[in-house]
């Protein structure tokens, strides 16, 4: 739809904003029908069709979804550069028989590696522990001995599998749904669909740890949707949003003048253009401006007593060994902090939330490198989970632990040579993912792979199967959450998919 024929089909609502002082009066509009004193007639019609979200005068505001939802806000944990599910997840007794046997030429033949070399491949069977955990007797590595203590609350999906078998374009599809450029991230199209309940923060906030990502900020992009359902990137300490903050000399009274000035200018060219960037334009000025106050208070953890800082293990003891892949000298700290300001976020009325921590890429070493990871993401998550149950929130709150796809039951010989300490390839055939809270039925393990952890035998479950899932714990039929862009009713499962009924309450 270009500028001009929105602008003719915005007539009417045009009539009734600038007689109560345009945009100002649309502002007011929206307080009104997030307090129930005016009725929404964008939030949809009784057939569920949406309008466009960019329409309203606060691209954030709340917004009904097709039906009632089991999740009402998001914490997505991804730990890029894709954990091992063999190593973590799904235990392989056969693998371990069958460890440094060549691998049968039928099971390759056909298949891409990122680095393997076929001829001198040989099985890699995992060195690592599986016993049952909680009364669902669910089997994990001994990698995860907090995670473990949460089972009866966790849906274990074994059998993953994606499109992609690199980093970046297989974190473009876990996100986005495509494995290409310039789709909006699971996160936008939720804030999209939904808006947001803070007034002060961000509906979508992204928390970082570790070395940075393949796919950086394209995992978070808002794509083609305006840029107020872009994910904003917080830090732990120091300035929360880089350059948030006035500089010196500027008083917040000359910053509000200032706003107010920018604010009259950008209405007078939505008037003319109604371009829905110039909407997102005035929405994030005045968003920074309340972020100044919200934000600082946000990553204050004085609020929190020292029993709630011990048991994220934002106080614990960093390892003295630190310099692998997902290391460095205050990770632990950091990816511990961000778990918490994660239950901090959605306490606040975020809608959506990733904790990044980047690498767990581990073509060698994997033993101990996916040790030193697994000790650093263990007990954060475990503590987020009870902590959120504690609180009444993991009911209505989507927890999600997901890499991008899993690692070879191959040992890696790059170049044709073994390296001294084992490590494994980029698997996109199989691989695990964990959810909790938010509508997700607990305590069990669905799907199976086959005897090596190659491939699912049962109950496989594709990147978009788990989109159109999460969409539905929202509320959304993901058939029916369209964006029209360039003439296509676009969609997050544009690729296909189905909701895995197995994994609902």
């Amino acid at each position: 739809m270009t500028p001009q024929e929105r602008s003719f089909l915005l007539a009417r609502r045009e009539f009734f904003t600038t007689s109560a002082s345009g945009l100002g009066g649309a502002a007011l509009a929206w307080l009104l029908m997030r307090d129930g004193l005016l009725a929404d007639e964008l939030s949809g019609d009784a057939t569920g069709e949406r309008s466009n979200p960019s329409d309203h005068a606060n691209p954030l505001a709340p917004k009904k979804p097709h039906f009632a939802p089991k999740a009402e806000r998001c914490i997505f944990i991804l730990p890029a550069g894709a954990p091992s599910h063999l190593d973590l997840f799904d235990p392989k007794p056969k693998l371990r028989e069958l460890n440094g046997q060549k691998v049968p030429e039928s099971l390759v033949k056909n298949v891409r590696f990122a680095f393997i070399q076929k001829d001198t491949a040989v099985l890699a069977g995992s060195p690592r522990k599986f016993t049952p955990q909680g009364e669902c007797g669910m089997e994990l590595s001994d990698f995860l001995p907090h995670v473990g203590t949460c089972a009866d609350d966790i849906a274990l999906v074994r059998s993953m599998h994606t499109d992609a078998f690199n980093h970046h374009p297989a974190q473009l599809m876990l996100n986005s749904g495509v494995p290409r450029f310039g789709r909006p991230s699971m996160g936008s199209w939720l804030v999209y669909g939904l808006g947001s309940e803070s007034d002060s923060l961000p509906g979508y906030v992204v928390l970082t740890a570790g070395r940075g990502s393949s796919g950086g900020v394209s995992n978070w992009s808002s794509g083609f949707f305006p840029s107020t359902y872009q994910g904003v990137v917080f830090r732990s300490q120091g300035e929360p949003v880089l350059n948030l903050q006035n500089p010196p000399g500027i008083s917040r009274e000359m910053q509000q003048r200032s706003l107010e000035a920018m604010g009259r200018l950008n209405a007078r060219q939505f008037d003319e253009l109604r371009d829905p960037e110039i909407a997102s334009r005035i929405a994030s000025y005045e968003l920074a401006f309340r972020m100044q106050a919200a934000a600082p208070e946000l990553i204050d953890l004085a609020s929190e007593d020292q029993r709630t800082l011990d048991e994220y293990g934002v106080t614990r003891k960093e390892p003295e060994k630190h310099n692998y892949r997902g290391g460095g000298p205050n990770v632990y700290r950091q990816f511990a902090t961000n778990c918490l300001l994660a239950r901090r976020l959605i306490e606040r009325g975020v809608r959506f939330v990733t904790v990044m921590h980047a690498s767990w890429d581990h073509h060698d070493n994997i033993d101990e490198e996916l040790g030193y990871n697994a000790g650093m993401a263990d007990q954060p998550i475990a503590a987020l989970l009870k902590d959120l149950k504690r609180r009444g929130l993991l009911d209505s709150t989507l927890v999600i632990f997901a890499g991008e796809f899993g690692r070879t039951p191959l040992a890696e010989n790059r170049g044709g040579n073994m390296p001294a300490k084992v490590g494994r390839d980029h698997h996109p055939y199989a691989f695990s993912v964990m959810l909790a809270g938010g509508g997700i039925r607990g305590g069990q393990v669905v799907g199976k792979t086959d005897d090596i952890g190659w491939s699912p035998v049962e109950d496989p479950v594709h990147i978009n199967d788990f989109h159109a899932t999460v969409l539905r714990l929202f509320g959304f039929d993901h058939l029916r959450l369209t964006h029209n862009f360039k003439g296509l009713n676009v969609r997050l499962t544009d690729q296909g998919g189905k909701v895995v009924e197995k994994l609902l309450a």
